[in-house]
This record gives C-alpha cells, structure tokens and sequence, in this order.
C-alpha cells in the first residue's frame, strides 16, 4: 500500500511539495540578522512592558520589529518594501511624511502652552537644547555622511520621534527606519540618559532653586498664541509649515472654546489610530536586509551623543542664563534637561530629580516651559534643515 503511494511520480509529487513547502518557511530564509533583529523587537517589548518605558512607542515598534523581520521569500507580496503588500500601503503615511502631521495635531491639542506663555524666557532653553542637532550634523558631515542623510540624522538630538519620520522621509529616504528607530529609542530611555547629566553638571545649591509660581494666562492669551505663533515661525520657515501648522492648529482647537468634540478626537482616537499605525511600519521597516549596516550603527551612536549634548547644553544654557538674572528671579537648572521635545517625560525626568533634593520642590510647571518650546524648537530647526538640504 505505502509503496504504491510513494512510488513512481505520485512520490515524486510529495517530495516536491513537501521541500517547496520548506522553500516558503521562515525557518528555511532566517538569517543571523533576522534572529539579531528580532532580539531587538522582544527587548523593546521588554522596556515599554516590563520596565513601562515609553510602551504607546515601544509596544507597537517592538511587535513591527518581530513583525518585519519573519523570514520569507522574496516576490510573495508581504514585506513592508514590496509594493502591493498590506505592510507597504501602510507604510506610505510614514514614506510620505503624513502620519508624523497628524501626530503634532494631536500633540497641539493636548498640550497646555501656559507655563511657557507665563514666562517666556523658557522658550531660549528650548532653542539651546537644539544644539545637539547640529552638533551631530556636523558630527555626520565628518563621518562621511552627505548633508542630507547628515541633517536628518542630526534631528534625532531634538528627541522627537515624528519629527526625525518627517525630516528623514524627505531627505534621506533609506536611513528612515535607523533614524526613526534611534530617534524613539533614546526617547524612551529619557529616564536613564538624563539624570545622570544633570546631577552632574548642577551642585546641590543649583538644584533647591526655588522658581516663582508662574502667572495666571488668559484666555485671550491661550487662543491668540497658536495663531502667532503659526505666522511668526512659519512665514520665518515655510518648510516647517506640515509640522507647525498642524501642532498650533490642534493647540487652537483645545483652546477657542468652542471646538471640544474636535480637541478631544485629535487628542485621543486620532493620536491612537495614527500612533499604532506609526510604531508598527516603522518598527516592520528594520528588515534585517535593509536595516543592519554599518550606517545603522553610526546612527545610533550619533543619536546618543546628540541626545546627550542637547540635555548637556540645556542645563549649561540655564546655568549661564542665571548668571545674568536677579535673585529671585534664578530658574532651576534641572529644567534645562527639558529643552528637549520628550513631552512630557523629559518635565517629568526633571520633577523627580528636583523631588530628590527638596521634596517641597515642585518644578514640572516650570519645566514643561522648556519642554514645549523644544516641540517648536525642533519642528522649526527641522524646517531650516528641509529648506537648506531639501
């Protein structure tokens, strides 16, 4: 009976099936880097999981991780860079550069500016803290690097995840899944890289700083600043405007008043859907083929050093800053490290911080200053880039 079936052309059959089945098989295509990369997806899942960092980014790039890296076989329709495939029409929003715009829409709608509004002078920390993106430009440029692939790397220092997606899909296309998975990487290790910096760089005088509570803000004042704001940073930037437009117009729809149901589905259903979405194409991006090279790895230990030097030059710009400001009037180093876009986990980083030393010491208001100034800060740096190299 067995001999029959598997005899003569019948059998033949079988085994022919049976090893192009095998040809299909994740098992039979992974290669080292596949098995590298997809140890990259379950540590991700493991800090956003385990240890809570950042996990609305790194829950969903971690499972793209895994996701972009199951072996198969070119030509089968599937993979996030063959066209046709699901994985590739999702991944247009990221290509494209729309999805990082509906992010800052939600970003502006969820945002409070009155810290920033009630004292002003936070906006220069802000601006300081972009240092470290042209620092790393230049530090790119020397590497070998062109000005391009040099300015969209050099955005990673600002720590804004949607901000290095847009800058990146514009001017350097086939670094995007390195830039972006660096970009969000060093945001959520906020926590970790920061407060050793400040810790450093302050002294125990430095760090009890007591700030004035900050003045009440109008509501006039609230809804006319994202519509100066929108005409000063964009008619000086036009590049900015995708980035800028949508940041001041979900921050004008919280504060007019009279557009709450929109406020709310900017700030929640939206913000989630475009998030999801965002986190799972890029982290599917990292096929092993196209993300473990050595440019892969150049960017990520130039995103640590611009991530470093930003936090570094907001706390010294602080320092230097109260050289120059009456007693009394001193602001806190400790919120310098707030310059950066992590909103709000950089203000937070600055709170605890602040908590260790005096636990009556409450600084996230004052920090969350800085820390909405680096949003603009970085979207208006990234705009001069795109009109320089783009």
């Amino acid at each position: 009976m067995f001999d029959f079936l598997f005899s003569g052309g019948f059998g033949s059959f079988i085994v022919e099936n049976l090893q192009q089945f095998w040809s299909f098989t994740g098992i039979h295509n992974a290669t080292s880097g596949h098995l590298i990369m997809i140890g990259f997806g379950l540590l991700f899942l493991y800090l956003g999981i385990a240890k809570k960092f950042e996990p609305m980014l790194l829950v969903p790039i971690g499972f793209g991780i895994l996701i972009g890296n199951i072996p198969f076989s070119p030509g089968m329709q599937i993979g996030i860079y063959e066209n046709g495939s699901v994985l590739n029409y999702l991944y247009f929003g990221v290509v494209q550069g729309v999805y990082p715009p509906l992010i800052f829409l939600g970003i502006g709608a969820m945002t409070d500016f009155s810290a920033l509004l009630s004292n002003p002078k936070l906006m220069t920390i802000g601006a300081a803290a972009q240092f470290g993106i042209f620092g790393a430009y230049i530090a790119a440029l020397a590497l070998g690097f062109t000005a391009a692939e040099a300015g969209a790397i050099g955005i990673i220092g600002g720590a804004d995840g949607p901000t290095a997606i847009f800058l990146s899909s514009k001017l350097a296309p086939d670094l995007m899944g390195a830039i972006a998975v660096s970009a969000y990487s060093y945001m959520a290790l906020v926590p970790v890289i920061q407060p050793p910096i400040m810790k450093l760089l302050t002294t125990q005088k430095e760090r009890t700083i007591r700030m004035r509570p900050p003045r009440a803000v109008t509501q006039r004042e609230k809804i006319l600043f994202p519509i100066i704001g929108l005409l000063l940073t964009c008619f000086l930037v036009p590049s900015g405007l995708p980035l800028l437009g949508m940041l001041f117009f979900g921050n004008l729809l919280k504060e007019s008043g009279v557009t709450k149901r929109l406020a709310n589905t900017a700030s929640n259903q939206l913000m989630d859907i475009v998030t999801i979405l965002l986190g799972v194409t890029v982290g599917a991006s990292t096929q092993a083929t196209t993300f473990l090279t050595p440019k892969s790895i150049m960017i990520f230990g130039l995103g640590a050093a611009s991530f470093i030097v930003a936090t570094t030059t907001g706390v010294l710009f602080v320092k230097f800053l109260n050289l120059f400001l009456k007693e009394g009037n001193k602001i806190n180093p400790l919120i310098g490290n707030a310059g950066v876009s992590a909103v709000p986990d950089a203000a937070r980083i600055s709170q605890e911080v602040g908590l260790h030393y005096d636990r009556s010491n409450y600084l996230l208001m004052h920090a969350m200053g800085p820390n909405v100034a680096g949003v603009i800060g970085s979207a208006v740096a990234a705009g001069l880039l795109l009109g320089f190299l783009g």
